[in-house]
């Protein structure tokens, strides 16, 4: 019994070697509120602040040495309000390329046509979907949003195989997503941004979403159905 007492104190007060580094501590809001000292002390603070704060370094450092920005994200971010996040860098340049998913592409046209609504965790998947309504996390997405995406994206469908018709051209993802832009014509879009402002977008996976059900159906009872080039 003893000889455990013994090893149970030398586990728990074991000697510690001396270390250095930065000194955990947060913000002092006695000082007022100063937005630039708050993130500055991110850097102390531990946890995901201290990596965000190391984050910042890494895009000031990038943005100095004017290097390419390759930005990417998943459709998430676009479900969410961080879309205004992701809308705001394009418009004003402050990347140079975007890499995203199908919903990432769609979700934002959809928003420009009617708005997600904030709902719960907790709500009952298969109550929802009697109703017509999806689910992402606690974003409810009625179905009507996906129907106002599928009469804007069918035409733009049927104008792009008749030019493949005539061209016999195979347009790629990224070709289609600036088309998406430069129709939508709303400047709440991430891609009326990327088109504007000449800033690529690649999503290899374009199909796998609600662009991929338009697509299929529209090429169901065609004889010549429209192809894409997804190595591009």
């Amino acid at each position: 019994m003893k000889k455990s007492i013994k090893n149970a104190k030398e586990s728990i007060f074991k000697k510690s070697e001396g270390i250095e580094g930065v000194k955990i501590e947060g913000y002092d809001f006695d000082k007022g509120i100063d937005f630039k000292k708050i993130l500055e002390k991110y850097k102390s603070t531990g946890f995901q602040a201290s990596n965000l704060s190391k984050t910042i370094e890494i895009i000031k450092k990038m943005r100095k040495e004017k290097v390419r920005i390759f930005f990417g994200y998943t459709s998430n971010i676009v479900s969410s309000g961080l879309r205004e996040v992701v809308r705001y860098l394009v418009e004003h340049k402050l990347v140079d390329v975007l890499v995203t998913t199908a919903g990432g592409i769609e979700e934002d046209i959809i928003k420009t046509m009617k708005p997600f609504i904030l709902g719960d965790f907790r709500a009952d998947g298969a109550k929802l979907r009697e109703k017509g309504i999806n689910r992402t996390g606690n974003i409810f997405v009625p179905n009507d949003r996906y129907i106002a995406f599928e009469s804007f994206f069918q035409p733009i469908l049927r104008d792009l195989l008749g030019k493949q018709r005539k061209t016999g051209k195979t347009i790629s993802p990224s070709e289609i997503i600036d088309l998406l832009g430069e129709k939508i014509n709303n400047k709440q879009s991430i891609y009326y941004w990327a088109h504007k402002n000449k800033i690529p977008v690649f999503c290899h996976a374009l199909m796998d979403g609600a662009i991929g059900d338009n697509v299929y159906f529209f090429n169901f009872d065609k004889e010549q159905e429209k192809k894409y080039d997804t190595s591009k």
